[in-house]
């Protein structure tokens, strides 16, 4: 899709205060640093209007955001060997710890921002699925953003918003029968067990990253037990091994009772008088 087209289209998803909020749009875009203020953006000389029209337009306008998400779904996008698509989900916090009249924050877990030790501070979380491009680049296209509430299952949400990501990519074809299945990435906060079962009727596979207290265990041996060769079922070891170990069943030698050293009880006699 053309760059004139796509801004069409986005244009055509604002439903108020549009002239504003795509002059807003255009000068996020063009700034030089990250953008820590909106008013500043009425500094940039691609915002050609006052800052009173920047709060007007946060205040009250409007984006149809089924449309903008329907638009982003049907835009080129990157795809790896064998034209598979990859997808990237994760969590990432706004951080509001100055604004204790904000509605719905949660404490959101912020790694190294003080001497690499891990923090909570008050924030939003927003749920990001992102196509990912192959080779080494930074740049994601963000597909689909949902605000985590204080009463939701992160779980729960993610599998909600990956599902619908997933049916507006077939939907947009993207993907059509035969195409490779949609590699989807997520972090290790995610249950990706749980995930891969709800989503097990859609053309995905999961990839997750394992915590790092997680530990992978064989699969438990055969249960044994032989009276010839004297092996014991618990154990699974036979009286022929150099080591044997002795099993709860296996009789040993009783250690020596060690001597009492309690204080014998006081004997109480008794006797019989004669008048």
């Amino acid at each position: 899709m053309e760059a004139s087209c796509l801004w069409g289209a986005f244009y055509a998803c604002l439903t108020a205060r549009r002239d504003e909020l795509s002059s807003w749009v255009d000068a996020a875009l063009c700034a030089d640093g990250p953008v820590k203020s909106p008013v500043d953006l009425t500094l940039v000389p691609e915002h050609r209007r006052g800052h009173g029209a920047l709060y007007g337009a946060l205040n009250r306008g409007g984006v149809d955001v089924d449309r903008l998400r329907t638009v982003l779904a049907g835009l080129p996008l990157p795809r790896f060997e064998g034209g598979r698509l990859v997808l990237a989900v994760d969590v990432s916090p706004w951080l509001r710890s100055d604004a204790p009249c904000s509605d719905q924050r949660l404490f959101c877990y912020v790694y190294g921002r003080a001497k690499s030790a891990s923090q909570f501070i008050p924030g939003w979380p927003y749920s990001f699925v992102a196509v990912l491009e192959p080779g080494a680049t930074s740049w994601t296209g963000i597909l689909d953003v949902v605000r985590l509430g204080p009463e939701d299952d992160a779980t729960a949400v993610t599998a909600t918003q990956l599902r619908a990501v997933v049916e507006r990519l077939i939907a947009a074809g993207q993907w059509t029968a035969g195409d490779p299945d949609i590699t989807i990435v997520v972090d290790a906060g995610c249950d990706v067990t749980r995930l891969a079962w709800v989503l097990r009727d859609l053309p995905v596979e999961l990839v997750g990253r394992i915590r790092g207290d997680r530990v992978m265990r064989l699969p438990k041996p055969p249960r044994v037990y032989s009276p010839k060769a004297d092996i014991h079922p618990s154990t699974g070891r036979s009286s022929a091994s150099p080591n044997p170990r002795p099993g709860p069943n296996r009789r040993s030698p009783r250690p020596p009772t060690p001597p009492t050293t309690a204080r014998p009880k006081p004997r109480r006699e008794t006797g019989s008088t004669h008048g």
